[in-house]
């Protein structure tokens, strides 16, 4: 009995929906509009996320750097000062690396030493945009690279100042176009160096490319690269996890000893976690996730009002018919029952048309920022539990209202 009446009322809520179209669409609309906001937001800012996640995952979770940096200002009493740390100098990098002696691990040392090199290939050249990077043979396995072709460098190489070079992958579709890179001498500021291997594809991480660089043996680099005050970064890699806490306490204090530091002073570098670098981003697409949350509530609100007023309208159209059915026995569980059941219906066409939309644009956008994308369930669930709110919040008070009409009253009406 219950799932034929609930059946009837279905029945007549589409009925309803059929006969007051025009009005129906926009009321759809205007709830697909909130959902459209919320699930388009949610998605773009699920896509950042996965894209900042993919980036930085590949350094490792037991992996973390030592910089001249860790934040560009430090709170003091509620004043903001900035911080001026002293580069991380060659010979500092290096008493660091022969002192830091902490079981499972392996420090690399490198320095960027230019972003805006011109790269030679017989008689092509490339724009001054490639990144050269002089590097020992820990560099790619400490930073979570990988060859997709050629080897890696060695202590040979390294210790021997041999004229080697591994490549991003964009040369194997610009520079090295149609040609096997592997032994092909390229040139950088005259200098020929055979290329050994070439790095698997990274992409861009906001619009800098990551397959643009040229990596070299560090003393190589330094020779031919002599601006003053050139920066170096050590890369820790810690065997094993449960250990990395410990490591990064033994490298803090071996490289304070390296800065002759007394024990007053504060750190004059910096310690970066490769997960505290992601957490620390990802935080701030959190905010983000806020601020879609409160447009997608503001517009939810208006398009509940909106429901609320055609199902207001609705009643007091029906209300000659409403008087009719409860003149025939019909309860006002039942009427109220009707009415509710349109109110869902018109708001879950409205969440469902939201979210088809809203996962159109996420994926346009992302798309065109170069994000991963990802279909976005928590926001697509999220779209339906709102829509289902407001159909509730919005539905309740005409179906009272119309449950509670007098019979005599809604027979008279015109």
């Amino acid at each position: 009995m219950m799932l034929k009446l609930f059946k009837e009322n279905i029945r007549i809520a589409f009925g309803s929906i059929r006969t007051q179209l025009l009005r129906t669409i926009l009321t759809v609309l205007i709830i697909a509009i909130g959902i459209t906001a919320l699930v388009g937001i949610l998605t773009v800012v699920s896509a950042l996320e996965n894209t900042i996640s993919t980036d930085f995952a590949s350094m490792g979770a037991n992996t973390f750097n030592i910089n001249q940096y860790e934040n560009e200002v430090r709170n003091r009493g509620g004043q903001e000062r900035e911080i001026i740390n002293p580069i991380i100098s060659y010979p500092e990098a290096v008493a660091f690396k022969n002192k830091y002696k902490y079981p499972f691990t392996e420090t690399s040392l490198s320095f960027t030493a230019t972003s805006a090199a011109e790269v030679k290939f017989g008689a092509i050249k490339t724009d001054p945009e490639n990144s050269i990077v002089g590097v020992d043979e820990h560099f790619i396995t400490n930073s979570g690279l990988e060859t997709s072709a050629g080897r890696n460098f060695t202590g040979f190489d390294i210790d021997n100042n041999a004229y080697v070079c591994i490549v991003g992958s964009d040369f194997e579709k610009g520079l090295l176009k149609d040609v096997n890179p592997i032994d092909k001498v390229i040139s950088i500021r005259g200098a020929r160096f055979r290329v050994i291997g070439v790095l698997k594809e990274k992409g861009s991480t906001f619009g800098n490319s990551q397959d643009l660089r040229v990596l070299i043996p560090i003393q190589v680099a330094r020779s031919l690269f002599t601006a003053p005050n050139i920066n170096y970064t050590m890369s820790i890699m810690v065997s094993k996890k449960e250990l990395l806490d410990q490591a990064i306490d033994n490298a803090t204090s071996t490289m304070r000893r390296v800065r002759k530091l007394s024990p007053i002073k504060d750190n004059n570098f910096g310690v970066v976690r490769s997960d505290d670098l992601i957490n620390r981003i990802l935080g701030i697409t959190k905010y983000l996730g806020l601020a879609s949350w409160l447009i997608g509530i503001i517009t939810v609100l208006g398009s509940s009002i909106a429901l609320m007023n055609i199902m207001i309208v609705s009643v007091t159209e029906r209300t000659r018919e409403i008087g009719v059915r409860k003149a025939l026995g019909a309860k006002k569980t039942t009427i109220a029952f009707q009415f509710f059941i349109e109110t869902l219906l018109i708001g879950q066409l409205g969440g469902l048309v939201g979210i088809i939309f809203g996962i159109l644009i996420g994926f346009g956008i992302a798309t065109a920022m170069s994000f991963v994308f990802v279909i976005p369930w928590g926001a697509i669930i999220a779209a339906f539990i709102t829509s289902f709110i407001v159909a509730i919040v919005s539905g309740l008070y005409p179906a009272v209202k119309a449950a509670r009409l007098d019979p005599i009253e809604a027979l008279r009406y015109e």
